[in-house]
């Protein structure tokens, strides 16, 4: 399977008609640099049609491991390679959700001085929840990172009913706070 380029989308639903939801892993190899290894933060962000946060509720992360309505959670032990892994089922995501956006960011304190760009490898993955069978794959996003400290990886999107997956890697160099910004968060 040819690993997805920044930018490229998939059809899940139409390439899969059965499939309810999906695993997305979040891979990465920080080499040496355990304060940085450490301190890396996957979060979900579950947005409606304008791209924005549907409320602060609506950010998934360690100290908030689902969505409001359980359609969205972040695993507490990732399978496999994947060094943290978000379960979306399909079925439970309400109406009013339009995009799953998955973002990786260095929480703040021992990490200072660390940027995203010390990563060996970065990429993610979509599995099948049924069966955990991969469906995609993005292409390794470590290289295109230099200073930045927080990057929007990609989405899970609706389109004409159906569900997509996007590969974004579109880098933050003012962290958590960038990402906030942009999509209407209060942190």
């Amino acid at each position: 399977m040819a690993a997805m380029k920044r930018g490229a989308n998939a059809a899940l639903t139409r390439e899969n008609p059965h499939l309810t939801g999906v695993v997305v892993g979040v891979r990465w190899d920080a080499g040496a640099e355990t304060p940085l290894s450490d301190n890396l933060v996957v979060a979900t962000i579950l947005c409606d049609a304008a791209g924005k946060a549907v409320s602060d509720e609506h950010f998934v992360f360690f100290n908030q491991l689902s969505s409001p309505d359980l359609s969205v959670n972040q695993l507490e032990q990732a399978l496999g390679d994947d060094n943290e892994q978000i379960e979306i089922d399909f079925n439970g995501v309400p109406d009013t959700i339009a995009r799953i956006t998955l973002v990786l960011y260095i929480n703040e304190g021992t990490a200072r001085r660390r940027a995203l760009g010390q990563l060996k490898e970065c990429r993610l993955r979509v599995l099948n929840l049924a069966d955990n069978s991969e469906l995609v794959r993005s292409e390794d996003l470590s290289g295109m990172l230099t200073n930045e400290t927080a990057i929007a990886l990609g989405e899970i999107y609706r389109h004409n009913g159906e569900w997509k997956f996007k590969v974004i890697g579109e880098g933050y160099a003012k962290g958590i706070a960038g990402v906030a910004a942009d999509y209407g968060l209060t942190l």
